[in-house]
């Protein structure tokens, strides 16, 4: 979700923090690496490009405005969903990321009900196909 309005550098960098995320929970789910590639579609990035660990000090100069980091957030908070949980090493890496951004507890959790809801209207949207 509005993945194409990140620059390269961005665009590197958020498969980084993806591969981050899908990692935390020590397994990698057929979901998790349809949405990997999702993304690499939605940013015109080769299929084949690879996806390495990021540290995260420093990501916020990678992500200096408040939307970046909100399209950032939501689009890998709607990843730690592919395997149908959010993982409580997800959550904290995600959370850590939500501090390096500036961006609120209470905020987090908006976005999480956010993407919650958004998911319940994809099985909804997958029901009547």
């Amino acid at each position: 979700m509005w993945l194409a309005s990140l620059s390269l550098p961005q665009r590197r960098t958020l498969l980084g923090l993806a591969h981050n995320v899908v990692v935390s929970d020590g397994l990698l789910d057929p979901n998790e690496e349809a949405m990997l590639l999702s993304f690499k579609r939605e940013m015109g990035l080769d299929p084949d490009t690879k996806t390495d660990y990021v540290e995260l000090d420093g990501v916020e100069e990678v992500f200096d405005t408040p939307r970046l980091r909100r399209v950032v957030l939501l689009n890998l908070i709607h990843l730690s969903y592919a395997d149908g949980a959010l993982e409580i090493e997800e959550e904290c890496l995600l959370r850590e990321l939500a501090e390096a951004f500036e961006v609120p507890n209470a905020e987090f959790a908006l976005l999480d009900n956010w993407v919650k809801r958004l998911l319940a209207l994809e099985r909804e949207a997958e029901a009547f196909l």
